[in-house]
């Protein structure tokens, strides 16, 4: 099966980006967006100069349970940098988005609550909550988690979308916001 489609069979519609749109940032930004792809995963991410957002991380239910999840977590902390992504809250209708958060939590991730996450998506028009999960490899603050994830909704999430979907995003100031302290999605977990 084709990377694409294992993702799109994964995620839920509201959180894919098109495959014209995630094949042109392997292409035209190759230099920051990479793709790590095995016959049990795909795992798409952001590299920059202070950071590394996980932009998508799949792991075939074959392979769950067996290590490879946290393999590649650790591939990417050997860069030394904060590693952020955006997580759904838990869902007790999804049993797999419980375990992805206790998987993060195992791995040492920590829930960024006083940034917020709301979207519109250009697929369904329906709002779309996420929160931010970062790891961090020397304590960063929630405040350089909050500009990363400014530069890549500005460099990755938004880049050319208005030729991939007809119109584009929010701008950036009406989906991320700061302040205020949301309840921990992993202090219970």
């Amino acid at each position: 099966m084709h990377w694409y489609e294992k993702l799109s069979q994964y995620f839920p519609v509201e959180e894919m980006k098109s495959k014209e749109h995630m094949e042109t940032l392997l292409k035209e930004r190759e230099d920051i967006y990479h793709k790590d792809e095995g016959p049990n995963h795909v795992l798409m991410y952001t590299e920059l100069e202070k950071f590394v957002f996980i932009d998508y991380l799949f792991v075939s239910k074959d392979a769950r349970g067996q290590g490879l999840g946290h393999k590649l977590i650790e591939k990417l902390k050997t860069k030394g940098k904060p590693i952020i992504l955006e997580v759904e809250p838990v869902n007790y209708e999804d049993s797999d988005s419980e375990k992805r958060l206790k998987f993060y939590k195992c791995e040492g991730f920590e829930h960024a609550t006083s940034i917020g996450y709301r979207r519109r998506s250009l697929a369904t028009k329906e709002i779309n909550e996420m929160e931010i999960l970062y790891w961090s490899p020397s304590n960063e603050s929630e405040g350089l988690v909050y500009e990363a994830m400014k530069q890549t909704y500005q460099e990755i999430h938004t880049y050319k979308d208005k030729k991939f979907y007809g119109e584009s995003y929010q701008p950036v100031e009406e989906v991320l916001t700061r302040g205020g302290n949301r309840e921990n999605l992993l202090e219970n977990l």
